[in-house]
């Protein structure tokens, strides 16, 4: 307390209010996005072998140790255009399929878009393809791991606080289904 005020109490000076330094703290923030994009899982039986589509919705977090010299993590507008640019070209109205569903060329010939997961070699793959070449069917878990990396692509292109990294990525594929992933340090 630096003094009192003429009431009598004690006067705090807001720099005294600065959090002990000592405790790690980290700097998040989120942008969300929706989709309407199609998938069907022949691999897990039951409906989802059929094809069917779904509003999907995606929140990504970016965390940063402190912000940057502009008092960000990374600019909201420029990241939100990045996350969204992409998702829109290679996912949006289109079909989400594992390279070795039987709908793949069949819609291709067709000229639907149609996102493979499961490619296996980037030579296989598109650039977007390659971040899902590892991931066999286009699951919510799935999806949610292709997020991730794919928003970390377009962090990694804008400027932003020193150590910003993607956290946590959420993604609702309905109502009562959502996946999330990210840094097992619960960042």
């Amino acid at each position: 307390m630096l003094g009192t005020a003429t009431t009598g109490h004690a006067t705090t000076n807001p720099a005294d209010l600065v959090m002990d330094d000592r405790v790690p703290t980290a700097h998040q923030i989120t942008v969300e996005h929706s989709f309407e994009t199609a998938h069907r899982l022949p691999h897990l039986g039951g409906k989802c072998t059929s094809l069917h589509g779904h509003s999907w919705r995606v929140a990504v977090s970016v965390i940063a140790p402190r912000l940057s010299d502009e008092a960000t993590v990374v600019e909201f507008s420029a990241l939100k255009a990045g996350i969204r640019h992409w998702i829109d070209t290679h996912l949006d109205h289109g079909t989400m399929l594992g390279v070795q569903d039987a709908l793949v060329e069949p819609l291709a010939a067709a000229e639907c878009k149609v996102f493979r997961f499961g490619t296996g070699h980037a030579c296989l793959a598109g650039e977007a393809e390659a971040l899902a070449a590892d991931l066999m069917w286009p699951t919510v878990e799935a999806v949610a791991v292709l997020v991730r990396r794919m928003s970390q692509v377009v962090l990694a292109g804008l400027p932003c606080a020193a150590g910003a990294r993607v956290g946590r990525v959420f993604v609702r594929e309905t109502d009562l289904n959502s996946a999330t992933t990210g840094p097992l340090d619960g960042s």
